[in-house]
């Protein structure tokens, strides 16, 4: 990367997009060791094997030598409620033993009742009708969303619940794969890097979805804002020009900071991040499938990287997901534990979990219903022989249960992203499933 390029994505806010498959990057952005930046962190960047694409150095751990004994523990052993136990055949009955323990893992929050949604705003724009929308819940900023669909299409449509992505980027959300009259600068570059220059929703939702496109938390509106942390943790930041590149830069380094507060204090509250991931993606899911113009029992889910990882535990957990499909976030707790925790945020993690199941069990769960996973053959967020290890678990699940024609995953050359033919891919598994 030449200096002028790097000094520009600085600048811009986006420092570390141009470090390949560095979307989930705790501390992204940072110059500090340890937070994750491959790019001023070399003693962390991956070497390759000739013999196998991002492989890294397998023999070695991101925790030493502690890391042979941690992956011991569970190693050379199902998981205990693993369904390729040679025990029980039963798909529904395991389906339904491993969900609650999951939902029990998680501590999932109640939040109450679905909430009122407030119309913010109403418009036509790329062949489509925009809503910008916000509900409150129990705590925090009110939630924004934009809602797609396309004009004068007859209704009730199928729908899409879409997970935008992480990227180290927390001032932006929804924005990253919409496009709407009031695009950030900062975003045309987002969706070029990512994206083939598409805004995923749009595009999906002109062929006949209606798309709801949530912020998580803590992200765009969901955000953690300066005036509401005590002073001495502000670092003389505040929230004032907020949509200046210099200081979306400069609040995404402090959010990446941050992280390991809020998942510590998570911890402390007796939940989990994934947990809060979930519980507020499903308020969406509420409001989704209330809608008059959607058909509730056509409904899936999608996202790259950060959104992929929501798709897992979405699609695993809610059987409202007729559809789901995860792309850039599929490998194994081993690979998290031996070689890429480094790479990836504190929004991941379940503790005692992975002794009960493996990572793509998770999205197992959903078994016999349709899943699509798409992977980057170069993606530095995982190890390819893990990522292909999670293939043959969720392939060996899913032929158990007798469901072989309704997984599918697919390797794509290159870095960590969602480009235009893995949208293809996609988007024809949408159609396939719930068009039909």
């Amino acid at each position: 990367m030449t200096k002028k390029r790097r000094d520009f994505l600085k600048i811009s806010g986006l420092a570390g997009l141009a470090i390949t498959g560095s979307d989930m990057i705790s501390g992204f952005g940072s110059d500090k060791p340890g937070t994750g930046n491959l790019d001023s962190n070399p003693s962390v960047a991956n070497t390759k094997d000739p013999d196998e694409k991002n492989s890294g150095d397998e023999s070695l751990s991101v925790i030493g030598l502690y890391g042979p004994w941690a992956a011991s523990l569970t190693e050379n052993k199902l998981p205990s409620l693993s369904f390729r136990s040679a025990q029980g055949s039963d798909a529904a009955i395991w389906r339904d033993q491993a969900r609650k323990r999951v939902i029990e893992r998680l501590s999932i929050p109640d939040l109450g009742k679905m909430p009122d949604v407030k119309l913010i705003k109403k418009y036509e724009y790329d062949g489509l009708q925009i809503e910008e929308l916000s509900w409150q819940l129990p705590y925090g900023r009110p939630t924004q969303a934009i809602l797609l669909k396309p004009l004068n299409a007859k209704e009730p449509l199928p729908a899409i619940l879409a997970f935008h992505d992480h990227s180290g980027d927390k001032y932006f959300g929804r924005q990253k794969i919409t496009r709407t009259v009031n695009q950030h600068p900062l975003m045309e570059a987002h969706q070029k890097q990512y994206y083939s220059g598409h805004a995923w929703a749009n595009e999906i939702a002109k062929r006949g979805y209606v798309v709801l496109v949530p912020d998580a938390f803590p992200f765009g509106s969901r955000r953690v804002m300066m005036q509401d942390v005590p002073p001495k943790m502000r670092q003389e930041l505040n929230d004032e020009d907020p949509d200046n590149p210099v200081n979306i830069h400069a609040y995404n380094k402090w959010a990446g900071e941050h992280e390991h507060i809020m998942a510590k204090s998570l911890f402390s509250a007796g939940t989990t991040w994934p947990a809060v991931f979930f519980a507020e993606d499903q308020k969406a899911l509420d409001i989704l499938s209330a809608r008059k113009d959607v058909d509730p029992l056509r409904i899936g889910c999608a996202g790259l990287s950060g959104g992929g990882m929501r798709t897992v535990f979405m699609g695993g957990l809610d059987p409202r997901i007729q559809c789901a499909i995860s792309v850039g976030f599929m490998t194994t707790w081993k690979d998290f534990l031996l070689h890429k925790s480094i790479n990836h945020t504190w929004m991941v993690y379940v503790p005692l979990l992975p002794n009960e199941l493996d990572f793509p069990e998770i999205l197992s769960l959903r078994v016999p219903l349709p899943t699509l996973v798409l992977n980057d053959e170069d993606d530095d967020l995982y190890t390819l022989s893990e990522m292909k290890h999670a293939d043959r678990i969720l392939a060996e699940v899913y032929h158990k249960a007798g469901a072989d024609d309704r997984y599918k995953c697919s390797y794509f050359p290159g870095p960590h992203k969602f480009d235009a033919k893995m949208q293809e891919e996609a988007f024809e598994w949408f159609d396939k499933w719930l068009k039909t």
